[in-house]
Parts: structure tokens; sequence; C-alpha cells
């Protein structure tokens, strides 16, 4: 389905988020100091990622939904040469003869293990390379000129690449078979929330989208008013105990809670519970990161396909919000009439905000982070889990693909389905509340969950 909010022309006038920013930085020197964090941070999240398990790991392919974790690192160190080296350094390819294997368009990923990839050690010392051969070019780069170089913007981009690399390189973890081998702390221990469970959001236009954020990806863009009619939306995302009563009801037994061709495949398919859920004497277990626990009724529902998802609010008499509904939920602030960056202002994430970054390796409880509610009253917008919405993946009006078409006009269509908000997984890089990420409805490894809506006026989908 189509999201069917209105919208007017694009607006680049009415994105008006202070310049404070990544990227936004008009020093040069601290503009260079905020790229390097970014791919420093990156880059130490790809070693973890790919030192934590042996070799043969690394070169296996686990799913085939999923690429070799050694495809993954080769590839960030190929898109990393291709646009920092040699289209804004202008440097001379250093392995040419590698550049088809490393293009996901291609060769699809469960194709990938048949190639002659470089071995776990060369893809390192590759990806080692040209690094040192980026921070080269960053020195010696003005931050103006073009728009590949205006505010940093593809070294933004290629930090980008890299993080949401490592979210898939994450996805291959939990899809792994084997004993555990990564740790995280769990996230700090949450008060029984106790507030409201729905909030209003009024109707009305607000600012969809951005034409100001320097790092913001092609889709993210223009800024452009959308017009929205007043509805209901779930103050946290739905728990595992919520979605275990839609279980234990027969949701997964009844086609009248299915869009039809979801109702195909979870037969087809024998899915009756999210992935890597398991029914283990009377009570429910998962699979997380090679442990296995009974599933915490607090924390939001993960690995969630949309039908499931769409099924799931059908039989709670709601439904899944649109995209532009999402984006007002967080980004709309009525007391100041415009658009913020995040739901708790402009300032970029901080620990006490959201659940970002794999500091973690799961959702926080419902209700977590006060301090990251939107002006609304909305939690958890940001980071946790991505919430599917109602909406397919268009591209928003006056949309121009930049700086490559491959990125998202190709996959604008039908026949995929918007999440926003970010995970556990997603860097805060690679996360604002413009933000958006897509994938097919049946997907369901990824780290994915929701949130439902009702519409004001009927009270209901």
């Amino acid at each position: 389905m189509t999201d069917p909010a209105s919208d007017t022309a694009p607006d680049t006038a009415l994105d008006s988020a202070p310049e404070s920013a990544s990227g936004r930085e008009s020093d040069p020197e601290t503009l260079r100091e905020r790229v390097l964090g970014s791919l420093t941070t990156a880059r130490d999240r790809t070693t973890l990622l790919t030192t934590c398990v042996e070799e043969p790991d690394l070169t296996a392919q686990h799913s085939p939904l999923m690429s070799p974790l050694v495809w993954d690192l080769a590839h960030i160190g190929n898109q990393e040469e291709l646009w920092l080296l040699r289209a804004v350094g202008g440097r001379e390819a250093m392995r040419p003869e590698i550049d088809g294997l490393y293009d996901a368009f291609e060769h699809p990923r469960a194709e990938r293990p048949s190639l002659p990839l470089l071995a776990p050690d060369e893809a390192r010392s590759y990806a080692a390379e040209v690094r040192g051969r980026v921070i080269d070019v960053l020195e010696s780069t003005a931050f103006h000129g073009t728009r590949l170089t205006e505010a940093g913007f593809a070294f933004g981009m290629i930090a980008q690449h890299e993080q949401q690399h490592d979210e898939t390189m994450l996805i291959t973890h939990q899809l792994r078979r084997g004993p555990q081998a990564l740790t995280a702390p769990d996230p700090e221990p949450a008060p029984l929330f106790t507030g409201p469970a729905e909030v209003l959001v009024p109707g009305g236009p607000f600012t969809m989208g951005t034409s100001t954020e320097p790092w913001a990806l092609d889709n993210e863009r223009p800024a452009h008013v959308r017009e929205v009619a007043p509805f209901w939306i779930d103050t946290t995302p739905v728990t595992n105990g919520a979605y275990t009563a839609f279980i234990e009801d027969g949701g997964y037994d009844d086609p009248r809670w299915w869009a039809p061709d979801g109702w195909t495949h979870i037969r087809r398919h024998e899915i009756n519970a999210p992935l890597f859920w398991r029914r283990d004497a009377g009570q429910w277990l998962r699979r997380r990161f090679g442990v296995t626990e009974v599933v915490p009724p607090d924390e939001p529902v993960l690995h969630v396909c949309w039908y499931e998802a769409d099924a799931y609010a059908r039989w709670a008499g709601r439904r899944l919000p649109t995209e532009a509904e999402w984006e007002k939920a967080a980004r709309h602030d009525p007391a100041g009439d415009r658009s913020t960056r995040y739901p708790w202002g402009d300032a970029d994430p901080a620990p006490e905000h959201a659940n970002l970054g794999q500091r973690h390796l799961r959702p926080a409880p419902a209700g977590s982070y006060p301090a990251g509610e939107s002006p609304l009253g909305v939690r958890q917008l940001i980071g946790d889990v991505w919430e599917w919405t109602a909406s397919d993946f268009v591209p928003y009006p006056g949309f121009v693909a930049f700086p490559y078409k491959e990125y998202s006009e190709v996959f604008f269509g039908p026949e995929y389905k918007v999440l926003r908000g970010g995970s556990f997984a997603v860097d805060p890089v690679a996360c604002r509340g413009t933000f958006r990420n897509w994938d097919y409805p049946i997907r369901r490894q990824i780290f994915s969950g929701f949130r439902t809506a009702r519409s004001a006026d009927r009270g209901d989908a």
C-alpha cells in the first residue's frame, strides 16, 4: 500500500534545524576531526565483528540471505577506495581487478561464496591500506567545491556505509550457529513504564525529510510539507509479552488478520512465532547470539516481518502507522511548530537518549530512555528496533538520485516496505529522524519490530 498522506511541492526553506549536527561544522578542522572519528568508530566495530570468530566462520555463508563475513570486509574497503580515494582524491585504482567481485549488484548474496574472494588476511590488509591512504586524502580535502566534498558528504556517506555493513554482519552473527562469540552488557534495568499506552498526534501539516542535513542520503531529501490527519500511536514499541498474547490467541492460525500474500507465506513456511523463537516446556525461548534464553516479556518484539506486524495490528484492532505518521510522531515539535532532527531535539544522540551503536546486543525494556522521548511523549522512536510502517518505499517529491541511483532509486516501488528509527545495532552516524530503511515484507532476520496506530476519527484502522 502507498502512504495516503498528501504532500505539497518541496520547500527547502522549511528544514530549519540548527547548524550543529554531524557534518554541519563550518570550521574545516572540526569537521575533519568529526569525519575521522566517524570513520574510526566504524572501523573499530568492523574489526570486532571480523576478529571474534575463526577464519572458517569468516569464509562460510551462514545463510543464503547473507554474504560471507569476509565479503563484507573487503566490500567495505572497496567502496571506500572507489569513493574516497578515486572519486574524491583522484587517485589511481589500487586493485581494479576486484571491483566486480565486490559489486553488490553484480553478484547476489547467494552466489558470493563461490567467487574468488580475498582471503581474510588479504581482505584486512587491503581495507587497512585503503584507510591509510584515505587519511592522507582527508588531510588535504577542502570541504567545498563539489557535491561530494561539500561538508564532507562523501566521507559521511562512507562512514554510514561501513556502519550499515556492520549491522549486516551483526545479523550474520545472529544467524551463525555455534558458541557465543560476541558479548555486551545488557541495557540498564528500566522502571516499570506506567505512562499512557498511546499518544494523540495532532493533525495538520509538518515538514518531512530534510534539505539541510549534510550527511543525509538521497532518499531522505528534500524537505517537503505533509498533511497528516490526527491519529493515535503506541507510546512504546509492541513488546514480546503483547505479541505472545497474539500467538496464544491463535493469531498465526486465523486468516482474518493476514494480508493474502502474508497468509500464503506463513502457511508455506510453517511460521508460527518470531524468528529464533521456540516453545519448550510451556514457555517461549529464543536464541540470541549463540545463547538460548527465556523470551523477556517487557522487551520490544524482534525479528518479525512486515506481514506479522500487520497481522498483529489487525488483531489488536489497530494498524501500522504510515511513514509520514511515524516521522511526525518522531520529529514534530508543536511548541515550536517545527521538525527536529531527533525526537529529543537537535542534539546528536547520547547514551541517555537511545539504544544505539551496538553498546548492547538486545533492545532495552519498553518505556526506557525517557530523555529520548518526543515532545508528544512517544518513547524509543530511535534505537532498539527498526519499526515497520504501512508505507511502500517511494521517492519524495523532488527526489534526485545522488551520488548513484543504485543506493535508493532502483528499490522504489511496492515490493519494499519502509522501516524507521534504527535498532540497537545502528550507529548514530547512520540514524536520524529522517533516515529511511526498507526491505521485503517477508524479511525477519533483520532487527525489526513495530508499533501500532489508529486513526483519531475512526478509532481503528
